[in-house]
């Protein structure tokens, strides 16, 4: 039997791509991924990226920042395109670059945090996949903070911090700049078009039949644990997603990846009782082998299955997690597939998310020499019951936020508590 992506590579092979015809793109299993998930959500929500960084106040030009933005856009296709459905069939639709730059005013009362947090909520599902904000905040509005925020369909880690250094050329250059000839978007467009088929390519030959059973047997019993989303009634005024954080000490070489598997098990144990096997996801990949780094969303979400019954054990936890690796390419909506083939009655959503990043990786965006503050803005609609972050520097950041629709505020704390835990206690050694 085809594949799921060698299905996909043939509908989309057969859509009209005629003269007149809009220019559609292909679509990664990762993108896929994202479509699924809002195309299942009530409210029909997108999945977003935001990158806040505070600036003191004025420095900002907000024509100088659209005119840079839109270069941007006019170069990369994933910045100008559109999530679309034809025939059955997800692709992205090209258009001509539309990067609204949009200055927030805060009432009485309010702050940055309140105003931004708003401005995502009400994000068209139908705009631009990159907008940027920009709300005053500080004492007497001595800062201003600006968000720069894409749908998760148009990046990964990879993508942001490009985006971030791309951006910031562009803005010193100004408005009078000229943007890319039409040879350089075009190579662009070929590039990225050339990227999303090798990235298909990698996927079909990791949905195998030995892939599909593997994924089958691995995720047999897995059943998600957490309370439907919206569960829990909100008090009005009340931010709909939760966070705590702690900052602790890093090993010199890091945290090994399973040690953070064993943590969020901990966690899952605290949220949801000790026996299920819960579905924990983590991003995992990168470009294909010989792809040019163009901007857009390459990363396949791997499923870990989190026996909460289970005993910490870091020899086994590591010893399963490499053998995931060797199938990490297989495209989350195959391993869904494989899971319910097996018999598990697992839907695909996850019961929580962790994701680290390396913080030497993330540059800042300087605009005109001003560096800006990267901050984090607490309070935001989550996506899932739980996820953790966790940035890799000089120190460990661990930072976990939840949905307050499903988890209770106490019993997320007591999560909280428990990954952290986990982390300051040394791993057993093996053997």
């Amino acid at each position: 039997m085809p594949s799921i992506t060698s299905q996909y590579l043939a509908r989309f092979r057969r859509l009209d791509a005629g003269e007149g015809a809009p220019v559609l793109l292909p679509v990664t299993g990762a993108q896929r991924r994202f479509a699924l998930v809002r195309a299942m959500d009530p409210a029909g929500r997108t999945d977003l990226v935001p990158m806040f960084f505070a600036f003191p106040r004025g420095t900002v030009d907000t024509d100088r920042l659209a005119a840079a933005a839109n270069r941007l856009a006019a170069l990369h296709p994933v910045l100008r395109s559109r999530p679309t459905v034809q025939r059955g069939t997800p692709a992205l639709r090209l258009e001509q670059p539309q990067v609204p730059v949009v200055r927030l005013a805060c009432a009485p009362g309010e702050d940055a945090a309140v105003v931004l947090r708003r401005a995502l909520e009400e994000w068209d599902t139908q705009g631009a996949p990159l907008r940027l904000f920009l709300a005053p905040d500080g004492p007497e509005g001595t800062e201003e903070v600006l968000a720069v925020v894409l749908d998760h369909l148009a990046c990964d880690g990879q993508s942001l911090a490009r985006l971030a250094d791309e951006l910031g050329a562009a803005y010193d250059e100004g408005t009078g700049a000229e943007g890319p000839s039409p040879a350089e978007a075009e190579a662009e467009l070929t590039a990225y078009r050339d990227a999303v088929l090798l990235q298909l390519a990698a996927e079909e030959r990791a949905g195998s039949p030995e892939a599909m059973a593997y994924w089958g047997e691995r995720l047999r019993t897995v059943r998600e644990a957490a309370p439907a989303p919206g569960s829990v009634p909100l008090t009005p005024g009340t931010p709909p997603g939760g966070s705590a954080t702690v900052t602790l000490t890093a090993p010199a070489g890091g945290v090994p990846f399973p040690q953070l598997l064993d943590a969020c098990r901990a966690a899952a144990a605290a949220l949801y009782g000790s026996g299920p096997v819960v579905p924990i996801g983590y991003p995992w990949g990168g470009r294909p082998s010989g792809a040019a780094p163009v901007l857009g969303c390459f990363l396949n979400t791997v499923v870990f299955p989190s026996d909460t019954g289970q005993r910490p054990d870091p020899s086994a936890t590591a010893e399963a997690w490499w053998d995931d690796l060797d199938q990490a390419a297989t495209p989350f909506d195959a391993v869904v597939h494989a899971a319910r083939a097996a018999g598990s009655g697992w839907s695909g959503r996850l019961d929580g998310l962790l994701t680290v990043e390396d913080a030497r990786r993330h540059p800042p965006l300087c605009l005109a020499g001003v560096t800006g503050r990267e901050i984090h803005i607490d309070g935001r609609a989550v996506r899932g019951p739980f996820a953790v972050s966790v940035t890799q520097g000089a120190e460990l950041g661990l930072r976990m936020v939840w949905d307050r629709t499903v988890l209770p505020d106490l019993t997320a704390e007591r999560a909280f508590a428990a990954l952290a835990d986990s982390l300051r206690t040394p791993a057993p050694t093996a053997g």
